[in-house]
């Protein structure tokens, strides 16, 4: 009777840890803030949206100096995200937001791509920041 017990006991502790674990969890970018603004005022928040073979927004102006906080969402599969010229790059998998900072100190024209193949087509996702 003692070891059921401590099973029990044992079994509901480690039940509610879960529970507690999964309360506190939160999913990748819930918290990034609505677009245009972030939580503390300091960055602007613009979304891009990769799906095979476009990112929506494929053109982006920013002014020069400008914080920016980049919210990429991948709709159909883990596209990746590369700005060479700012040595950024990072993997955008489905369903989660992934955030990128950015803060350009000159100004141009900056092209980003995406370097996972997603197919045929693939070498034409592309766009470009245009700092201002």
């Amino acid at each position: 009777m003692k070891q059921s017990r401590r099973s029990m006991l044992l079994g509901s502790a480690a039940g509610i840890g879960m529970l507690l674990c999964a309360a506190a969890w939160k999913e990748a970018g819930a918290e990034v803030p609505a677009e245009g603004e972030d939580k503390d005022k300091q960055a602007r928040v613009i979304r891009i949206e990769a799906k095979k073979f476009v990112y929506t927004p494929n053109e982006i102006r920013i002014k020069k100096g400008e914080k920016v906080l980049l919210a990429l969402t991948a709709l159909d599969f883990v596209h990746g995200f590369n700005l060479p010229d700012f040595k950024l790059r990072t993997d955008i998998p489905p369903g989660k937001v992934t955030t990128v900072a950015l803060n350009p100190m000159e100004a141009g024209r900056f092209t980003f791509l995406c370097d996972n193949f997603c197919g045929n087509g693939h070498e034409e996702m592309n766009g470009v920041i245009i700092v201002e």
